[in-house]
């Protein structure tokens, strides 16, 4: 009979129905982020002050933990809520139940306060919550990053608009993936209007704030570059046709390649070679450097002879040439085997800065 070790067998969660003894309140460190309920409490009201019977926080609070707890609709948060226990109630809705047992805990029925509030209060202090307890970026030198894009939500209809589903843009924290800010929009041509307000009210000073080709305009750049003190990391597609000629024209074949990796999995072997070249002057605002992504995938089983080649541009206001900027996908995520791999002309070397495109390249 194998001996277990006591603590190991101590719940995770204590029962709130059996006595045990209170842990002790201790105060807040200068570095560690407030409660949770602290950031509910900023999202305002808009009930009359005569006959409220519990804050609108002590709802939220109850709210949040029955939708941890599984709770899918208002009614399933309701019945968590009436048949959560007396102490879970004093944890999470303190200012709403009295030292005795409450006969009434907060319910939040069908046409409660829900629907009368915007939702984007709620986003933005649960986004700011996540927001302070995000960890800084994982390594020395690297800065933070937050990618924003658009997704439209499967299955999700709002009761009151045009049978559409329901398309959120959002901004997500690259080393937590914690979404910090998201708006609902009318889908992905309303995304670029929407950009700058997404990201006004976060801090993003010396943050690099990557998005799809979407928001390649000049008018995100110079918010964030200008206005937010932030740095842009833009993928150049068809949508902008004379900024990607430009980017294609450069002279690619002449510049050095800063990363490689070779990726063998599920029946293909993917070659992926990163290039960055420095410009001046490139008809972009704050542009400095023009990446290239190749990658090159061969099919194993149906044609282990023939390559197919994709080739990905991306513009961005970084001074400083790095062989990986934040976020930038050099591996298959650990699907298959993975191997760096060197080119014999130029071996990929963080010392070795990207060449400047000529005059004629640059015009």
């Amino acid at each position: 009979m194998t001996r277990t070790d006591a603590r190991a067998c101590r719940p995770i969660i204590p029962d709130p129905s059996r006595p045990h003894p209170p842990h002790p309140r201790r105060p807040l460190q200068d570095s560690e982020p407030p409660h949770l309920l602290a950031y509910l409490a900023s999202v305002p009201d808009p009930r009359a002050t005569r006959g409220r019977r519990h804050p609108l926080v002590a709802i939220l609070g109850l709210a949040a933990a029955a939708v941890l707890a599984g709770a899918r609709s208002i009614a399933a948060i309701a019945e968590w809520a009436a048949d959560a226990p007396q102490p879970v109630r004093a944890a999470l809705a303190p200012a709403a139940t009295p030292p005795a047992t409450s006969p009434s805990p907060p319910r939040p029925p069908s046409a409660g306060p829900f629907p009368a509030w915007t939702p984007d209060a709620l986003a933005a202090a649960v986004g700011a919550w996540l927001a302070d307890r995000a960890p800084g970026p994982a390594g020395a030198g690297r800065r933070r990053a937050v990618a924003v894009d658009g997704k439209t939500l499967r299955g999700a209809h709002p009761p009151d608009g045009d049978g559409r589903p329901v398309h959120l843009l959002a901004a997500m924290d690259h080393t937590s993936r914690a979404v910090l800010a998201q708006h609902q929009v009318g889908g992905a041509p309303e995304e670029v209007p929407a950009f700058a307000p997404l990201l006004a009210p976060l801090d993003l000073a010396d943050v690099v704030v990557t998005a799809d080709a979407l928001q390649t305009h000049p008018e995100a750049a110079e918010f964030l570059v200008t206005g937010k003190q932030a740095h842009y990391l833009f993928v150049v597609k068809a949508n902008q046709p004379t900024l990607l000629d430009r980017c294609a024209g450069l002279p690619w074949h002449r510049v050095p390649v800063l990363d490689c990796t070779r990726d063998r999995g599920h029946g293909r072997i993917e070659v992926r070679t990163l290039k960055a070249v420095s410009v001046h002057q490139f008809g972009f605002p704050h542009a400095a450097h023009v990446l290239q992504a190749t990658r090159k995938t061969r099919d194993l089983h149906h044609h282990p002879r023939r390559c197919t080649t994709v080739t990905v541009y991306a513009i961005t206001n970084l001074t400083t040439p790095r062989p990986a900027p934040p976020g930038w996908p050099t591996s298959s995520g650990g699907t298959g085997r993975s191997r760096r791999c060197t080119t014999s002309a130029t071996p990929p070397s963080p010392r070795t800065p990207p060449r400047s495109a000529p005059a004629a390249a640059q015009a």
